[in-house]
């Protein structure tokens, strides 16, 4: 029996051995999180002056789509996306095979209508200086001078006849010789009143002639206009720069046939920026024209960039309850572009309560593009998701996220998380304390 009662026996010991270690182990305790030593800085509240803040997207001061004003083939594109070009530079050639051959030929009948006008012109003897008199033509000055002596002929005549019938009264002369009278005044009135009647033609044609002046003339202004429309047919084949820009698309290629529809290339101008801020109604009474604005966009985060207010839409979206305003920034580095999101502050008249904290405190995740402070409360440090505002020496102004009376951490940052125990022996920077 007592062979089978020590191996029970020391079973049991075994078995209570191992609970009593398992107890043990499991009652261990665990380490706890080492505390990080930092440097706290303070956050402050002081008046500065009053503003709006608000989001809204940069656009250029001029965009074109620019489109062929003649429909053609391109021979030749001579810029490319992010040339920088000068007003009147080329930007595409078109095929101008045949608006030089319409130039050429408008040219020849332009020649012609000058040969037209000079003949007719010179058969009415006019030079084209002056104002035209017909009785300057010399078919009509001879045909008048003609009329005017066949009158004095007619007049002599009747003279004459009028004499020898007064003579016939008398007896001083013969029947005969009056009748001869008679006839003479008949044959010279005859003759006045056909180079009167050859006057009046000559003078008749000189007004047709110079009918035909005026219809070469009318037909010469015809022909230059077809000329002008050549030549500006030809220039349409060569298509420049609206104004002083850059390239941003360029559709058309070399070989390609465009129309009027089509877009050779899109151009804008950035020297001078707009931006377009989304205000809410009710800030309607506190914004006008010539209010500074300050912006940030996040290709450039410890910049400001200052403009104006430029115009404000009279207009209220009734969806969105908002206006639109646009502000305009000089741009002559090209810094700002279009499309750009921006940060955006108008100055405002008076003053307002505003919290600023050491630049050393403010920490930049590059993963969401957001800017953290930790706030230290009871020796833990709160991650706090803030936004920035104006950099005033080595304060930033908190716009969100602060109340303005916490403690915050100004180094170590690298070290911290939300929740992570500090070491209670570091002290307020000496920034913090200004």
């Amino acid at each position: 029996m007592t062979r089978y009662l020590l191996p029970a026996i020391l079973c049991a010991v075994l078995f209570a051995a191992g609970c009593t270690r398992s107890t043990q182990v499991a009652a261990a305790p665990e380490t706890a999180p080492a505390r990080v030593t930092v440097t706290t800085g303070h956050a402050t509240t002081r008046t500065v002056a009053a503003s709006i803040s608000e989001t809204g997207s940069f656009v250029a001061d001029e965009t074109s789509d620019i489109a062929p004003p003649v429909a053609g083939r391109v021979i030749s594109t001579p810029v490319n996306i992010g040339d920088f070009v000068k007003g009147g530079q080329v930007i595409c050639e078109l095929d101008h095979r045949d608006a030089q051959l319409r130039l050429d030929q408008a040219k020849a009948q332009l020649e012609q209508a000058n040969a037209a006008l000079r003949q007719t012109q010179s058969r009415i003897g006019f030079s084209g200086q002056g104002q035209f008199e017909a009785a300057g033509v010399p078919e009509v000055a001879a045909s008048r001078a003609a009329s005017e002596s066949a009158q004095a002929q007619a007049r002599l005549a009747a003279a004459d006849a009028k004499r020898y019938e007064n003579l016939v009264a008398t007896g001083d002369v013969s029947r005969s010789a009056y009748e001869k009278a008679r006839t003479a005044q008949e044959t010279a009135e005859a003759a006045a009143n056909a180079a009167r009647q050859q006057y009046e033609a000559a003078l008749n044609a000189a007004r047709q002639n110079w009918g035909a002046v005026e219809n070469s003339n009318a037909a010469l202004d015809a022909m230059k206009s077809q000329l002008a429309q050549a030549e500006k047919a030809l220039a349409d084949t060569t298509i420049r720069a609206p104004f002083d820009g850059y390239i941003t698309d360029r559709p058309a290629a070399a070989g390609e046939y465009v129309a009027l529809t089509n877009k050779i290339a899109t151009i804008v101008r950035i020297g001078s920026m707009k931006l377009h801020l989304n205000i809410p109604e009710q800030q309607a009474a506190r914004v006008h024209v010539g209010m500074t604005v300050t912006a940030r966009v996040a290709a450039y985060a410890d910049r400001e960039f200052r403009g104006r207010i430029s115009a404000v839409n009279p207009s209220v979206d009734p969806n969105s309850r908002v206006f639109i305003l646009e502000a305009r920034f000089d741009n002559p580095k090209g810094e700002l572009r279009p499309g750009m999101f921006s940060t955006a502050r108008i100055q405002l008249p008076g003053g307002e309560a505003a919290v600023f904290v050491p630049r050393s405190a403010v920490i930049r995740d590059k993963t969401t593009d957001s800017y953290q402070v930790f706030a230290i409360e009871n020796n833990t440090a709160r991650l706090r998701v803030v936004v920035i505002g104006d950099i005033d020496g080595d304060q930033i102004r908190i716009a969100n996220g602060l109340t303005g009376s916490e403690t915050v951490a100004v180094s170590s940052q690298g070290a911290l998380y939300d929740g992570a125990p500090v070491n209670g022996a570091g002290r307020p920077s000496d920034a913090s304390r200004k």
